[in-house]
């Protein structure tokens, strides 16, 4: 089954839904140099990474919330867990089709995911969510 049926389809939005939603609430959330990379001709255990990077804690904890309470609670998605929360400095939060990464921006400098995953497919999410 691919990645993207996993899920109760009349229940949960589809997955690019999710993630574009995901991108907006870390745009309103004040999230800088935000990054969807489609990833599912790389990998078969995931379909999207979404990049953030945060200025402070504080605000990569209060994007983190807020994208759980979107795809969580209102879009009825399953989150199977939150890594980093703790530190702060690099939040992981594991929904299975999306990886959701919050930085700070020196940690993400640091660990390059767009250098490591080039070959993922960017996705402008402002042009699907003005």
């Amino acid at each position: 089954m691919p990645k993207s049926e996993k899920k109760n389809t009349s229940k949960v939005p589809p997955v690019f839904e999710r993630v574009m939603a995901a991108a907006k609430v870390a745009d309103d959330s004040k999230g800088h140099d935000i990054l969807i990379l489609d990833v599912r001709e790389l990998t078969k255990s995931f379909d999207y990474f979404l990049i953030v990077s945060g200025s402070s804690r504080r605000q990569l904890h209060a994007i983190g919330d807020e994208i759980q309470r979107k795809l969580a609670w209102e879009m009825g998605d399953e989150c199977h867990s939150v890594s980093g929360h703790t530190e702060g400095k690099w939040i992981v939060i594991d929904y299975g089709d999306i990886i959701v990464h919050l930085f700070e921006p020196e940690t993400r400098k640091y660990y390059a995911l767009e250098e490591l995953w080039g070959k993922g497919i960017r996705v402008d999410y402002r042009h699907f969510c003005p």
